[in-house]
């Protein structure tokens, strides 16, 4: 089932220009990578990176420039012969069928990319143990995708590709998805993996991109700014190189929380997906003026509770209130008009509708309203002008606002989902992950947004695993461990180590 792949001694782009209507996406970019090595790609949300890698990989053809794989031109047409070369990506949107198992999903990507016309699903599922075994990669192949957390649906990503034959790896943001530990954990693989292949590595996180890669390439609007060793430059002048000037992440310097309680969970208990109880008895109190921090390892409870008190997902026993009003069960409209904000952690599948214009999806909240409609009949005009406000003011970068929303990049798709929700000026907003997959400058404008809402007497539920994130914006910090609450305290008295024992459910009392 595994073919035989020459060996990746050298890679080379030279030349690469790409253009979309309206944007130069890639700009006459050189770079190589060599075998045995990790480079790390790098750039602002729109600088190009992943239509460069999108060309590399076979999914976009090149408008100019030549690819040179071990000194030999070559043309990569689609993924099929990309994968032939030994080149191989793992999206940051997963190419996933939810409702497939893992040993399904990868033996579609084998009859596709291989022509296999019969697949012993017994062969494909002893093929991932070997792979899940060798790169310490562990998975249960037997899982519904949908039944998996996006840490894991991003290993069964990374399998899949090893499992085609990769000798090079693209790897598209993949930690974004993962917990402190678990990104500790891939950076060692990686680090293990690189002596047999080699890694182009795409990361916002600067930290990860100086303790992993060997020499990185940073974008700018599309054009190669730096290339060189990583070891010759700190994160602080690798962020200046990106943006172009220097990024300061924002401190929440006050001591919020004093306002009236407005929004609350008492003795909550919901069910996850299969059917055990995520949360168990949860009690939490978000004030008016605070950013409450929710601290946890992934799957402790976090996407549960986000969702049942955004009405998404049912509560089995307890209450949830908003503004002294049970809103237990109560429908995700009635959430929205009784003055819930919510950020979801999946923003291209829940934040919003891909196929929407920019514009559109800036009013999916509100296009009932009178401001943009009457009688039914949308206020085009309005909606248009609404969408122009809000792509200056929240920096959104777009050719258009009537481009689709599924065609921005990840830093972009969260900006608009910011914008949209901001802009309602929400009395509670459950942020889940709303820095994800973004980079230091989108960092740094999201973090003073949020507080900029507290100060405006919002409240404000962040649900992050970073936690330099949480300890950096909150006022009070949650643990949050096997469905409870382990302990709410200061975020002055929290330390990453005392938060990290909590996290691992060993109580400090």
């Amino acid at each position: 089932m595994k073919e035989a792949v020459e060996p990746i001694t050298e890679l080379k782009l030279e030349g690469i220009t790409k253009r979309f209507p309206g944007i130069l996406a890639c700009n006459n970019v050189a770079m190589e990578v060599r075998r045995g090595e990790v480079l790390a790609l790098v750039g602002e949300n729109g600088a190009g990176k992943s239509t460069l890698m999108n060309i590399l990989a076979g999914l976009y053809q090149p408008d100019a420039g030549t690819i040179t794989l071990n000194g030999k031109a070559v043309h990569f047409r689609d993924p099929n012969d990309a994968y032939a070369r030994g080149i191989g990506m793992v999206h940051q949107n997963f190419m996933l069928v939810p409702n497939m198992t893992v040993i399904e999903n990868v033996a579609l990507g084998l009859k596709q990319h291989h022509h296999f016309m019969n697949l012993d699903l017994k062969a494909v599922k002893q093929r991932i143990l070997e792979v899940s075994a060798h790169h310490e990669l562990p998975v249960n192949p037997d899982a519904y995708i949908w039944q998996l957390s996006v840490g894991e649906q991003q290993r069964v990503e990374l399998i899949k590709t090893l499992c085609f034959g990769a000798r090079l790896l693209i790897l598209d943001e993949p930690t974004s998805a993962l917990t402190p530990q678990e990104t500790d954990d891939l950076i060692d693989r990686l680090k293990r993996m690189s002596a047999e292949l080699s890694i182009i590595f795409i990361s916002h996180k600067l930290n990860e991109v100086k303790t992993l890669s060997n020499r990185v390439a940073i974008l700018r609007h599309g054009a190669v700014v730096f290339n060189g060793l990583t070891v010759n430059h700190t994160t602080s002048e690798l962020a200046a190189l990106m943006t172009g000037r220097e990024v300061v992440l924002p401190h929440n310097e006050g001591m919020g929380g004093g306002g009236a309680v407005i929004l609350s969970a008492r003795d909550l208990k919901v069910r996850g997906d299969r059917g055990h109880l995520a949360l168990d008895g949860l009690d939490l109190e978000l004030h008016a003026g605070e950013i409450l921090g929710l601290a946890g390892v992934s799957g402790n409870g976090q996407r549960e509770l986000a969702e049942a008190i955004s009405g998404l997902r049912p509560v089995e026993s307890g209450k949830v209130e908003l503004l002294d009003r049970d809103m237990t069960n109560r429908t995700p409209s009635a959430m929205i008009h009784a003055g819930l904000g919510y950020i979801p952690e999946d923003r291209h599948h829940e934040g919003i509708v891909p196929s929407f214009t920019v514009k559109e999806n800036l009013v999916l909240k509100d296009f009932s309203t009178r401001r943009f409609s009457t009688w039914c009949m949308l206020k085009l005009k309005e909606i248009a002008r609404n969408a122009e406000f809000l792509k200056e003011r929240y920096d959104i970068r777009c050719s258009s606002t009537s481009a689709a929303g599924g065609s921005l990049s990840g830093g972009n798709i969260q900006k608009v989902i910011l914008a949209r929700e901001l802009a309602r000026e929400p009395k509670a907003l459950v942020a889940v992950y709303p820095t994800r997959g973004v980079d230091m400058g989108a960092q740094e404008f999201i973090h003073s947004q949020l507080l900029a809402r507290r100060r405006a007497g919002g409240g404000i539920l962040l649900i992050s695993e970073e936690l330099e994130e949480i300890m950096n914006l909150s006022d009070r910090i949650a643990v949050i461990y096997k469905g409870r609450i382990l302990k709410i305290l200061p975020s002055l008295e929290a330390t990453r180590e005392r938060l990290g024992l909590l996290m691992a459910g060993v109580s400090d009392e």
